[in-house]
């Protein structure tokens, strides 16, 4: 395996509480009644212009609109999010492994990049990954596989080399389409959600990749 790609919110960090409750707050906002869990279930890995059109039942809500609406729903997240930030156990420590063995790290996220400036200033991380490909960058959200494939042609990878390390079962199917195997991190959906041929392990987080070994099992790249 040449490289990794990682999804951002639920996977990277254990932010999907936070995004459920900025939701429940958006939604009170603007008078809308929602089922807070299906719209979790229908949206999670979706860009945010596309959860916004879902939200509203407004396909054709033109894209400044919606931009909008993202905007202000994703202020109320971070203010949520910023006293209570946390890691996905094991994360930081298993990226630096996986860059000491020589893999090429990305990011492919529906986060924008305001999310992702937000999660790189608290995580602090010592490495930077090689590249990020975020949801406001004109490509479909997930489970199109489009997101992942551009992370991986910024590295150089081709798809068969990547493994991408996904929460959300949208985010499994597009690393299926991709034709890259994956890795379930079970942090905000029941394991049975996560599966597939192409899904290499489930965990609940970081630490037990590294308790496994992972890395050295499955010989994804050599010190």
């Amino acid at each position: 395996m040449g490289a990794f790609i990682f999804d951002m919110d639920g996977t990277m960090i254990d932010s999907m509480p936070s995004h459920k409750h900025s939701w429940v707050e958006f939604a009170r906002r603007k008078q809308l009644q929602v089922d807070i869990d299906d719209l979790m279930r229908r949206t999670t890995g979706r860009t945010g212009i596309e959860c916004m059109r879902d939200l509203f039942d407004h396909p054709e809500m033109d894209e400044a609109t919606a931009m909008a609406h993202v905007h202000e729903k994703e202020a109320v997240y971070r203010e949520i999010f910023s006293p209570i930030f946390a890691e996905v156990a094991g994360f930081k420590a298993f990226f630096n492994l996986a860059y000491g063995r020589g893999l090429k790290l990305g990011v492919g996220t529906a986060g924008d990049r305001h999310n992702q400036a937000f999660a790189y200033q608290h995580l602090q991380m010592p490495i930077a990954p090689l590249t990020t490909v975020g949801g406001d960058e004109g490509l479909p959200g997930k489970p199109e596989p489009a997101i992942f494939l551009e992370a991986a042609r910024r590295m150089g990878v081709e798809p068969a080399r990547c493994i991408v390390f996904e929460d959300a079962p949208l985010g499994i199917e597009a690393a299926r389409r991709a034709g890259m195997r994956a890795v379930g991190i079970a942090s905000s959906h029941h394991p049975d959600e996560l599966r597939g041929p192409h899904v290499l392990a489930i965990v609940p987080d970081y630490n037990a990749l590294i308790a496994s070994r992972f890395l050295e099992t499955h010989h994804v790249a050599s010190s």
